[in-house]
């Protein structure tokens, strides 16, 4: 019998678990790892055989509302390697993410395996970090990507990265990216995340703590001696909707009065009105915060804030400060993740009333 490739079964389950402990010392995939990500995982595990043994593995998950997807997992028995099944795993999962309209492959390998270091740089993989201390044992690891569906490659960026630390200060967290960028000597800490959240919350949200309005953020990144423009399309205080009480919507009304009472006093610019034009905001040299619904990432409806790290013909990317790591994301797959202008231009209205808010940061003029 021919050596074929097939979508993994719950049945295949036991001999992966197996070939796992043959191939792995570490960092293993447990049954129940494989269980889900057989049956619910937003990803696909394809597997090789012959003869009905199980020669190798490849699974990809796929980062949901983005262009990109990750290899998780690749695993070849011992008896069927040097036969080129790598090379073929990789291939099949590079067409499966084609598939799933992805344009980027990402992975990690172990800097001491240089046979698969090989193979994914003979397949047109390219080295563009180094995680120290990432697996288990606290080898680190070099990450790679290849762009699997050939555009104008984007620019060089340089904004660096910042995962907010609570599950409310998105916003603050994508302001100190963009401060970073604006100033690479700046160095982004928790007790500013804090301290920003504080100064540009809305109090309240339809459950917890509350996120930041972008008249708060605004403000915050003013007060830091930066040029600032916000653009919203909608007047008066924001995310009422999503509160109930007559009490918390009053506080939010108060709250929101004072940050546009401090804004009338600032030389803070504001816009009413649609989308950015992100191309001329970026040539500009403007650092954009964008309000997004996190429902299209996550399938939860909140808002959430995103910096927008570049943009080309083909994509908008984005620096997402929130790391889900019950979706087996790392800090790495939340970094300039690339998102098809359509599917950004869905991203960016949230709730009934289609809200657009954009808060944009600038090096002050001399």
């Amino acid at each position: 019998m021919a050596l074929s490739f097939r979508v993994a079964t719950p049945d295949d389950v036991p001999a992966l678990v197996a070939l796992e402990q043959h191939c792995f010392t570490t960092d293993r995939l447990s049954t129940r790892s494989f269980q889900w990500m057989v049956s619910r995982a937003h990803g696909q595990l394809l597997v090789a055989e012959k003869d009905d043994d199980l020669l190798g593995y490849a699974l990809v998950l796929f980062h949901r509302g983005t262009s990109l997807a990750r290899l998780y997992s690749i695993a070849i028995a011992e008896s069927s390697r040097g036969l080129g099944l790598g090379k073929q795993l990789l291939t099949r999962i590079e067409a499966c993410a084609v598939e799933h309209d992805c344009a980027y492959l990402r992975l990690e390998v172990r800097t001491d395996n240089p046979s698969a270091i090989a193979l994914y740089e003979r397949n047109g993989y390219r080295r563009f970090a180094l995680i120290n201390d990432y697996y288990e044992d606290h080898a680190p690891a070099l990450r790679l990507e290849k762009r699997i569906l050939q555009h104008q490659d984007a620019r060089a960026l340089s904004v660096p990265y910042y995962q907010q630390t609570t599950d409310f200060t998105c916003g603050a967290a994508s302001l100190l990216m963009a401060m970073g960028a604006l100033e690479p000597a700046r160095v982004a800490q928790r007790r500013e995340e804090l301290q920003i959240w504080r100064e540009a919350t809305t109090v309240f949200m339809t459950a917890g703590h509350g996120g930041c309005s972008p008249q708060g953020l605004a403000l915050a990144a003013w007060r830091r001696g930066f040029r600032v423009r916000m653009q919203v399309n909608v007047s008066g205080p924001l995310f009422l909707d999503g509160v109930r009480d007559a009490h918390k919507k009053d506080v939010m009304r108060l709250v929101h009065d004072a940050f546009e009472e401090e804004l009338a006093l600032s030389d803070v610019e504001r816009v009413l009105g649609g989308p950015l034009d992100l191309p001329q905001v970026l040539r500009d040299g403007g650092q954009p915060l964008v309000l997004i619904s996190s429902y299209r990432l996550t399938r939860s409806k909140s808002p959430h804030w995103v910096i927008v790290t570049d943009c080309d013909e083909d994509f908008v990317y984005l620096h997402d400060p929130d790391v889900d790591h019950s979706q087996h994301r790392q800090p790495m797959d939340c970094q300039h993740l690339p998102v098809s202008h359509g599917e950004f231009e869905r991203m960016c209205r949230f709730g009934n009333n289609k809200l657009r808010a954009a808060v944009v940061v600038f090096r002050r003029l001399a």
